[in-house]
């Protein structure tokens, strides 16, 4: 005899414009929303990215300080590390032109999700240190849950 154990996932649902409703694991729209939150960036950068393609070169070093997409000046690399962190996670992906990939970034509809969450707040939240760490082991091992 047989048996099988039917797994049961909590899902969140979104509605977006189109009035489709798009469901996500819980587990995945924590993640995301730890990644958010532990990033360098503010939301004023997701607030941008929400309506147009930001571009790498307007995030990295000084520009992204005078932008207020980041907190501190931080190099190209490392803005691009954490960008490809959260294209992971599901909060955003590269923009594409006809030519190809381009150095454009734009939200998901998970990162638009997330972004009208915190906008009616106002900032990001505060990750505590358990979230900090949560976010290095899963960043560093890019472990999927």
């Amino acid at each position: 005899m047989k048996c099988y154990y039917k797994k049961i996932i909590a899902m969140s649902s979104i509605k977006s414009e189109n009035l489709i409703s798009l469901q996500y694991p819980t587990n995945t729209e924590k993640r995301a929303e730890r990644a958010l939150s532990c990033s360098p960036f503010n939301i004023r950068l997701f607030t941008t990215m929400s309506d147009q393609s930001v571009e790498l070169k307007s995030i990295a070093s000084e520009r992204g300080l005078k932008n207020d997409y980041t907190r501190s000046p931080i190099s190209e690399l490392a803005a691009e590390n954490y960008l490809m962190w959260l294209i992971q996670v599901g909060v955003l992906r590269r923009e594409v032109d006809g030519q190809g990939i381009t150095d454009g970034f734009r939200l998901t509809p998970l990162g638009h999700q997330l972004v009208k969450k915190y906008t009616v707040k106002g900032s990001l939240s505060q990750p505590s240190m358990g979230d900090r760490f949560y976010n290095l082991i899963n960043r560093w091992f890019r472990l999927p849950i």
